[in-house]
């Protein structure tokens, strides 16, 4: 029986090192390419719900996480300045740092064999190139329907919650808090202004932690902040989940970046991972074509993701809106949280 083929991978971030892990317990040689090196922070909610979490239990990773620190969650509030609407999570949640987390894949990939090249970028043939997965991530954009958005993360100590995953909505931003290893709290948030609006010029934890009067400025008014996690991401878009006439082989973010506040984008990248695995496997074994294998898996991404896209772009609309915030009781009732939690998972 011929060796497989290998696999190069573009990008060690979630999608691409989970993707990594699945192909070599399979035994498929696999090769990643990542410019950044590990350990790093990265704007992130560091929230696992819905599916991705399942991927993890089906790649065995579930208690390395348990032992590395993760935390669960079970219960989530979302906050309008003092106004507090808290809820019993569906299904449990994992919350863990990226720092973390990343080291933790990376590691496991090399443990079964995988060869990860940090600290330098891919050089990408002019054509996609049969056996390459691009998964290095959104593509940027400066402006998205007249906002520019951009995302502030750091971690805090001595801040106590009243739920695992608090979600605090102002104006033009919204801002989640949720417990990690080590007695860590990610604050991590999603910013908006126009193109003439004055550029942000205050402190990272200035912005993150609210304005005065509201419960997350309480939260966060004693908290110790973690210099060294302080980290900004910008020119994010979103939008509905289209089709793409590109022909290179995706995962996560590559497609498409869902709203945050739907706490569901870690998981849509070790979900995409987990639907390019078998069309990958069959190529890398000579069973199908790379011409099916890249149809197999963007089709598959796109019957999975659409609706729930479609769902978090509504509700980040929703999230905006002055008019929603004001009817936030009826938005926030038990019936509509369950039905929201399950239409973007």
């Amino acid at each position: 029986m011929a060796e497989p083929r290998q696999i190069t991978i573009i990008g060690g971030g979630l999608a691409g090192l989970a993707l990594g892990i699945g192909l070599r317990q399979r035994e498929i040689p696999v090769l990643i390419w990542e410019a950044g090196t590990y350990p790093r922070h990265r704007v992130c909610g560091e929230f696992i719900s819905g599916q991705g979490v399942k991927l993890l239990e089906e790649l065995g990773l579930r208690e390395k996480l348990a032992r590395a620190g993760a935390r669960t969650a079970e219960s989530a509030a979302m906050v309008f300045g003092r106004r507090f609407y808290q809820h019993r999570l569906p299904t449990t949640a994992l919350c863990i740092s990226r720092y973390t987390l990343d080291q933790l894949l990376a590691d496991e990939f090399q443990r079964l064999g995988g060869i990860l090249k940090t600290g330098s970028r891919f050089a990408a043939p002019v054509q996609p190139t049969e056996g390459h997965v691009r998964a290095t991530g959104r593509s940027p954009q400066t402006l998205d329907n007249g906002w520019h958005w951009f995302g502030l993360k750091a971690h805090v100590r001595n801040v106590k919650l009243a739920a695992d995953l608090e979600m605090h909505y102002s104006d033009n931003a919204y801002i989640g808090l949720c417990a990690l290893e080590r007695d860590l709290v990610n604050v991590c948030g999603l910013f908006r202004r126009r193109r003439n609006d004055p550029k942000p010029s205050r402190e990272i934890p200035e912005m993150l932690q609210g304005k005065p009067g509201t419960l997350l400025h309480e939260r966060l008014r004693h908290g110790d902040w973690v210099s060294e996690s302080i980290c900004t991401v910008a020119g994010l878009s979103f939008g509905p989940l289209a089709k793409s006439t590109d022909t290179a082989c995706r995962a996560g973010d590559v497609f498409r970046m869902i709203p945050p506040l739907t706490g569901n984008g870690m998981s849509i990248a070790f979900e995409s991972a987990g639907i390019a695995l078998q069309p990958l496997e069959n190529f890398a074994r000579g069973s199908i074509c790379w011409q099916d294998t890249e149809r197999s898996i963007t089709q598959s991404y796109f019957d999975t993701f659409r609706s729930r896209f479609w769902w978090a772009n509504l509700l980040q609309k929703l999230a905006f809106s002055p008019a929603a915030r004001a009817c936030s009781p009826l938005f926030c009732s038990e019936t509509a949280f369950r039905f929201c939690f399950f239409k973007t998972r």
